[in-house]
């Protein structure tokens, strides 16, 4: 979860998201190998902090021993072959090199069989498996396309090809990004040719069902690798495989056993006690992930996914700076591990540091330029910060990577129309931005035709236009997320009581402080300032209740409660000072500062009030105008519920006979298709229909 434009995700955010990306995943089956138990023998890389260009697609040495070969060692009486006939001499043993875990010195004893034979086809297939594990890449899928020319029903080459798409898949290379599907369905072609040729190679079955859990295929994943189990039920590996997906699936139990079995096959195998601290920590059994963590890092030090969940278990136990040594440490061996930063910006925000949560994000993007989720994040806090430049440019990157994704649609609608508030002189309604964000929502509908939130971010959008908008025709939401859609909807038509009501639901559902905090800086966000208060509130009642630092979330709650008491005092500034110009008939600047006032704190009466009468005072020749006038006198009487009737009727007229004096006006002239689109927005309508106008010549 990661946190997206409206949503559940910045609501209930969870430090322990739900996938990890491949390369994670790649690094999670490190200790899979014997090899890293030890130091490697050779590497094509003097350092794996950083990826590194192999043939165009860069990823991290540690990232690259996944292979599910060196599982199986002859003393515990697993299978050790992966050739089939009669074997060279040099083959035999780089074969036994390869499953030992020492790829240089196995390329190099199929080196020496390549020379006493070129057409030794098991040769030129090993040495094309030890490049991959040390992933030379390109130099790789030559040895496996020349294996398969010298003879294409050898099944282990298929499988080279299939898990060397698997490994470039693991980089930040946009090209290769883009080729994601392409390059899932032809490594799944590899695997399905390899099985063909030999319907008992566990080998295959396990790499496809790497492949199936890509592709989001997790019962099919699931069913591969427990084939592989089946053809050998002593294949560690495949135990692992399974295990972290019945994680993704929710069968922490299963997942259990699965990792447990994979410990007494070999207690040194540091990937399945690195998942079974995964299973525990989900469970909340925090002392045995601990436990189990420990043991995963003491066999494998240089695993960046054991330190990050390591670090979650810190955090969860209140040790937050602990969680941020760990997170530092992931860093230190996988300098792109994009989970690291976003966990330790998770951290800086939930004590209140949003500028430093966004310089953690930004020092990830340094190392992961093209990662998605930390793109994301950015567009997130810089979204908080009301940054709608740096949001709205992050927020597009996502969608040049993932068009349509519905939460970035929300992110960027969002960004949008808080910046067209702000501006409140109606340039954005007439710019490529707001073209563009009606294109991007109605994209995003079409792909996501059930998705209540971007129905009502397009009410939203539509309502800020001026355009009439019924939100009951939207249907009622059912999450918290489409709730706080639905409040951001209504308050672009000052609904404010179905707003707060909407919010109020939101605020009550929070059982953790994280999650009271996320709603609150939501509201914040969209100038609710009454519901942020009412979160914050919650937020600081939760204390230490999930194990946080107490501390942390009761200073958090006192500067976000002074923050809303900043922007209220900031708006009651705002509001005397417009007074006061309207007294001395400055109705001009008299408006802008009721504008102002109005925008910091919307649920102010009065602001609505003032630029109301001021609006009819100076420009009741101007329907625009008057039409604006009318809207705030509603706006004044819905903020004003315990109102005499007898005022309510005086304020009502007010706005009807405003709507009146703008139909005449309308009817002395042209009529203009602008008028009614523009009319909420007032002083600036006329410059609107000129710009317009200019724009037509």
């Amino acid at each position: 979860m990661s946190i997206s434009g409206v949503a559940v995700g910045n609501v209930k955010r969870s430090v322990l998201r739900s996938s990890f990306p491949l390369a994670c995943l790649a690094l999670s089956l490190v200790i899979t190998s014997p090899a890293v138990q030890s130091k490697p023998t050779a590497s094509p890389t003097k350092s794996n902090l950083s990826p590194r260009t192999t043939g165009g697609a860069g990823v991290s040495q540690s990232a690259a021993r996944a292979l599910p070969l060196g599982t199986k060692v002859a003393n515990h009486g697993f299978r050790d072959r992966l050739f089939k006939g009669k074997l060279s001499a040099d083959v035999t043993n780089g074969e036994k090199l390869l499953l030992a875990g020492k790829y240089a010195e196995a390329q190099e004893a199929f080196r020496q069989g390549i020379n006493k034979n070129s057409k030794d086809t098991a040769a030129v297939t090993g040495m094309g498996l030890a490049l991959v594990l040390q992933f030379k890449l390109d130099a790789a899928d030559e040895k496996f396309a020349q294996a398969l020319k010298l003879d294409s029903k050898m099944p282990m080459a298929h499988v080279g090809q299939a898990l060397s798409k698997l490994y470039r898949l693991q980089t930040s290379n946009m090209n290769v990004l883009q080729q994601r599907n392409g390059m899932l369905s032809s490594a799944e072609a590899s695997c399905r040719t390899a099985l063909r040729l030999d319907p008992k190679l566990a080998e295959a079955y396990i790499v496809l069902g790497q492949v199936q859990k890509e592709q989001g295929r997790l019962n099919e994943a699931r069913s591969s690798l427990s084939q592989a189990i089946g053809m050998d039920s002593q294949y560690g590996t495949a135990f692992v495989q399974r295990g972290l997906i019945e994680l993704k699936t929710g069968d922490i139990a299963q997942a259990i056993s699965d990792f447990s079995e994979a410990i007494s096959l070999k207690s040194s195998n540091a990937a399945a006690h690195y998942g079974l601290g995964l299973a525990y920590l989900k469970q909340g059994q925090l002392d045995d992930a601990q436990k189990s963590l420990n043991t995963s890092i003491s066999l494998n030090k240089n695993s960046a996914p054991a330190h990050i969940a390591m670090g979650d278990v810190y955090r969860l136990q209140g040790n937050r700076v602990a969680a941020v040594n760990e997170y530092q440490k992931a860093i230190s061996i996988k300098a792109e591990s994009e989970e690291a930063y976003l966990r330790m910006s998770d951290i800086r925000e939930m004590r209140g540091d949003l500028e430093l949560a966004l310089a953690d994000v930004r020092s990830g993007l340094a190392l992961a330029p093209n990662s998605v989720d930390l793109h994301r994040r950015a567009a997130d806090i810089a979204l908080k910060l009301e940054k709608m430049d740096d949001a709205m440019k992050e927020y597009s990157l996502v969608l040049q990577y993932q068009p349509g994704d519905a939460a970035a649609v929300k992110g960027m609608t969002r960004a949008l129309v808080l910046k067209a508030q702000k501006d409140a002189d109606g340039a954005f309604f007439l710019s490529n931005n707001y073209e563009s964000a009606e294109g991007l929502i109605q994209q995003a509908i079409q792909m996501n035709p059930n998705d209540m939130e971007l129905r009502l971010a397009d009410a939203k959008l539509r309502a800020m236009s001026g355009k009439p908008v019924d939100l009951t025709q939207l249907g009622t939401p059912t999450n918290d997320a489409e709730r706080i859609a639905f409040a951001e909807a209504a308050l672009a038509q000052f609904k404010y009581q179905e707003a707060g009501q909407a919010m109020q639901t939101v605020i009550a559902n929070c059982t953790t402080a994280e999650q009271a905090f996320s709603v609150g800086d939501m509201a914040l966000m969209i100038r609710d300032l009454d519901s942020a208060e009412a979160a914050y509130k919650r937020a600081s009642s939760f204390g230490s209740g999930e194990k946080a630092d107490s501390q942390d979330v009761s200073a958090r709650a006192t500067r976000s409660l002074y923050r809303v008491s900043q922007a209220r005092d900031k708006a009651q500034q705002e509001l005397t000072m417009a007074k006061d110009l309207a007294s001395k008939k400055q109705y001009p600047s008299a408006i802008d500062k009721f504008r102002n006032a109005a925008y910091l704190n919307p649920r102010q009466s009065q602001a609505h009030l003032g630029l109301a009468e001021t609006l009819e005072k100076l420009f009741k020749n101007k329907a625009p105008s008057m039409r604006e006038a009318a809207l705030h006198y509603r706006a004044y009487v819905s903020l004003e519920p315990n109102m005499p009737e007898k005022q309510q009727e005086k304020f009502a007229k007010k706005a009807d006979k405003c709507d009146e004096i703008a139909y005449k006006i309308e009817q002395g002239k042209p009529p203009s298709k602008l008028s009614a689109v523009f009319a909420p927005f007032g002083t600036f309508a006329s410059k609107v229909e000129n710009g317009i106008k200019e724009l037509v010549k």
